[in-house]
Parts: C-alpha cells; structure tokens; sequence
C-alpha cells in the first residue's frame, strides 16, 4: 500500500459509511482491485475519521443530542457485544467478495420495506427503550460485509415510523459510539503491528474525516426529497456484477 492507496481508501470509508452502500463491502473489494492487505484493524482504524465527521456535523446539536444519550447507547449495545465475540468470525470468514455481493442484495430488502411500510412521521423523541433496542439488533446485523451499518438502521428507523432524514440522523448517532469503540480497540492493535506504518495510516484516516463530513452534510438534505430507491438500484447493480465476476474469475 502507498499514500495513493491509503488516501482512496480512506475516501471509499468516508463516501461510503454513511450512505447505505456497506464501506466494508467497499473497502474489501478495493482491496482486491489493489491487491492489497485487508485487516479489519485499518478498515476499524480509519472508522475513527467518521467518528470525528460525525462529532463535527452535529456539533451545534450537542445539548439536543445530549437527551437521546440512553436510546443512542442503548441502540449501539447490539453491535458493540456482537463485534467483540464475532470478530474472529467475520475476518477469517465473511470478508469475501461473493459474501459482500450476495448480502449487498438481500440486505437491500429491508430498505425496500422501510419505504414501502414505513409511516415516515416521527421524530427521535419518539422512540422509547423497546424502539431503541430493536435498531441496535438491526446495527448488529451491519457487521456482515455488504450490509451498510446506515442503510439497515435507516430501514429500521423507516420501519418504526421516523421520517427518513430523522431516521439517518439517529443511525449516524447510534453508530458514534460503535465507530469510536471499534477504531481506538482496532488503532492500539494497529500501531502495536508493523503492517502498517504510521503516514499511511493518517493519511486514511484524514481522508475518511473529510469524505465522511461530506457525505453526511449530503445524504441528510438528499432524504428530505428522496426515496431509498437510488440506493437500493445502486446495491442490486453492484452486488450482481460482484457474483458476476466471482463465478467469472473462477475464484
């Protein structure tokens, strides 16, 4: 890997943590257009740049955010006990381009449903525990590579009646706490290897920072006026070209 490398993959996170495409499923693939490593500790690491987008975009709404503490805490304990006991499973076994093809379409059916069923009319003061808790059982299912941590959080906001900007404002909240824990747990195992050195490793996490921010100030305005739809399309597209080319390599 060179600075090129951990810059565009740097920017792979950033556009595409936050939109409902999957940034792992993305990175993966990346990596092996790159024919580079792929250590879930960087992928984790650079996470930290979104972290820090997020802290940046809503920092005029901290006190109001300050009142959801619980729900957002409540809605990230899901996939904080998921990631720590399924980790292993997911780097030695998950982290393939046909998983990611595959789960890029099926994981496009939840947000078809959020669209479809969801009454779109609530705010987050209008969740409560039981609200909360079952968006963190879907944040944990994100851990699939393919999945998107948004995108099927999002659903489940659609799905319990919030409106869609609101429900993508809550899934980047509720995801805070996961980034931040996952990118400092991953970055200490990180810097304690030699697989990576240090100017490549900011360089990424620079890069996420900046197209993380971006694509937040643009995905919230975009779902004020529009559908998951465009996404949906996207992923289906993406994720048959994936298996297309899988079955096609012979590998």
């Amino acid at each position: 890997m060179d600075l090129f490398e951990a810059f565009f993959l740097g920017l792979i996170q950033g556009l595409t943590e936050f939109l409902p495409i999957s940034s792992t499923g993305h990175l993966i693939l990346m990596q092996k257009i790159f024919n580079t490593f792929s250590f879930l500790s960087f992928d984790a690491f650079i996470h930290l740049g979104s972290f820090l987008a997020i802290v940046s975009y809503f920092w005029k709404d901290l006190k109001e955010i300050w009142g959801y503490k619980w729900f957002i805490l409540i809605s990230a304990l899901p996939g904080a006990i998921a990631g720590l006991t399924l980790e292993s499973i997911v780097e030695n076994y998950l982290r393939t381009p046909l998983i990611v093809g595959l789960v890029l379409i099926i994981m496009s059916i939840p947000m078809i449903l959020g669209e479809i069923l969801g009454k779109k009319s609530s705010e987050i003061k209008d969740l409560n525990v039981f609200k909360a808790f079952l968006i963190g059982i879907f944040q944990a299912l994100s851990l699939i590579p393919g999945t998107s941590r948004s995108g099927i959080t999002i659903s489940a906001g659609l799905l319990l009646g919030l409106k869609r900007e609101v429900a993508a404002k809550y899934s980047f909240l509720a995801g805070a706490p996961l980034i931040l824990g996952a990118g400092l747990y991953e970055g200490i195992k990180l810097f304690k290897s030699s697989f990576v050195p240090l100017d490549l490793a900011l360089v990424g996490f620079f890069s996420s920072t900046l197209f993380s921010f971006l694509a937040i100030a643009f995905l919230i305005p975009f779902l004020k006026r529009y559908s998951l739809y465009s996404f949906v399309i996207y992923r289906i597209l993406l994720g048959l070209l994936i298996i297309i080319f899988y079955f096609g390599s012979g590998k």
